[in-house]
């Protein structure tokens, strides 16, 4: 718990609230029932373990802070979830009355835990350490196989790895859903890629095979779209969207639009991954301080190649 004043209100409860939901207390020395409710309050923060932090304004001490929240009356709580407010309570609660409003809001610490092990996955990785970032993330998924963060990590490794059948069977559940999650759908045509290489004997063609057939016919889409495949298997997202273009230029209903889809999924998996709520602006700390940095500077730049073939996509679409 901690008291907040004017000057500590940004750093406090705003900024912190962006990793972490903070419910303020807003309390007065002559009310009653808020002597009540504190220890309530400071029980559950601590049996939460982290889930939430408490923080306690004086509305006396503090009466602009209760004016920017309206507070007419005390004690009132309001919990704030990235920087907003999202709900609250006004007057004395049970302790069951507490718990159960926020466990409306927080994460469970099966949702907690598998963050944590996502968040360690990635520092492993960062590292070199495969294997153990793997081990990492199918404990997250475990721990919360609702977390589709983890899910997409997970199999978009185990892809990148080989392991082809495990990175299917984790994708079952997600592309039954509907509608069908885009970052689910976009993994699912990067492993069919990935199995073409493997299965078909194009996936060892040399480039100017590909060259050679296409030349003869322009709309040999079948051919362009082993080669697009070939590239994606590869890693190589510029050279497969651009041959989709291609396709998608003569013929955009073609196969069913494979070549649309392909080029989507690809946009998909490029795209630089959204910033955690710690890391809510992009460049910038918490408190809005510039971050300056190559990591930035790389999203940024993928950021503009993204959006350059998004208009591309467009064009030959319409």
């Amino acid at each position: 718990m901690i008291d907040i004043t004017i000057e500590n209100f940004e750093a406090e409860v705003v900024a912190t609230s962006m990793a972490v939901p903070v419910l303020v207390d807003f309390w007065a020395t002559w009310c009653g029932p808020c002597k009540t409710l504190v220890p309530t309050l400071e029980k559950l923060e601590v049996e939460y373990a982290g889930r939430f932090k408490l923080a306690k304004v004086d509305v006396d001490a503090n009466q602009q802070i209760a004016g920017m929240f309206g507070i007419r009356s005390v004690p009132t709580c309001v919990l704030m979830v990235d920087g907003k407010p999202v709900d609250g309570f006004m007057g004395a609660q049970t302790e069951g009355q507490v718990r159960q409003f926020l466990d409306k809001h927080l994460p469970s610490a099966n949702e907690l835990a598998a963050e944590a092990e996502v968040d360690e996955a990635e520092q492993l990785l960062q590292s070199g350490d495969t294997q153990a970032a793997l081990h990492k993330l199918a404990e997250a998924l475990q721990a919360d196989p609702s977390n589709d963060d983890a899910r997409f990590d997970y199999v978009r490794l185990l892809i990148t790895t080989g392991d082809y059948e495990q990175a299917a069977d984790l994708l079952h559940e997600p592309l039954k859903r509907i509608p069908k999650p885009l970052q689910f759908d976009a993994l699912q045509q990067w492993l069919q890629c990935m199995r073409f290489v493997q299965q078909d004997e194009r996936g060892n063609w040399e480039w100017a095979q590909f060259d050679a057939a296409i030349a003869q016919n322009k709309r040999d889409f079948d051919t362009r779209f082993a080669k697009a495949q070939v590239l994606a298997a590869e890693g190589q997202w510029t050279h497969s969207m651009d041959e989709l273009l291609e396709i998608i230029m003569r013929d955009k209903a073609w196969n069913d639009q494979a070549a649309r889809k392909l080029f989507v999924a690809i946009l998909e998996l490029i795209a630089p991954a959204k910033p955690k709520k710690q890391d809510a602006v992009p460049g910038k700390s918490a408190g809005g301080i510039e971050l300056l940095g190559k990591n930035t500077a790389e999203q940024d730049e993928m950021t503009a190649l993204v959006n350059s073939y998004r208009r591309k996509l467009s064009m030959a679409l319409n």
